[in-house]
């Protein structure tokens, strides 16, 4: 069995078993989105429950502020020095709200489903 490839942060490679998720921005830099119990934690301490997020998204649509804060954390999971949430709204805005829905989506079926063997749903 090889290791999942794809974009690589200070601690490894994006990996689908785990749940990561990739946004790429504009300027073709992949941000690793690791959905980390510490993570969720400090997301739903900004935002409120992530399944309310979800409902909110699917009724309403979601902003570009929620989009950015959860994809710092997320990203801050897998590294470090991931760019802070107006950072992220920035490249969310610049890349375009289509990629960053769809990185969300994606993002929030690992985090309502789990992980999936191969990161793929069924």
């Amino acid at each position: 069995m090889t290791a999942p490839s794809g974009p690589t942060t200070p601690s490894g490679p994006a990996n689908p078993y785990r749940g990561d998720v990739t946004f790429t921005d504009a300027r073709g830099h992949a941000h690793v989105l690791r959905p980390s119990f510490e993570a969720l934690v400090a997301a739903e301490a900004a935002l409120g429950p992530l399944i309310a997020l979800a409902r909110r998204a699917s009724e309403d649509g979601v902003t570009v502020a929620a989009l950015a804060v959860l994809f710092h954390h997320c990203a801050r999971a897998a590294d470090p020095v991931a760019p802070e949430p107006d950072g992220f709204g920035a490249l969310i805005l610049e890349t375009g709200m289509t990629a960053a829905l769809a990185a969300f989506r994606a993002l929030m079926e690992q985090i309502l489903g789990g992980p999936h063997p191969g990161g793929e749903r069924p």
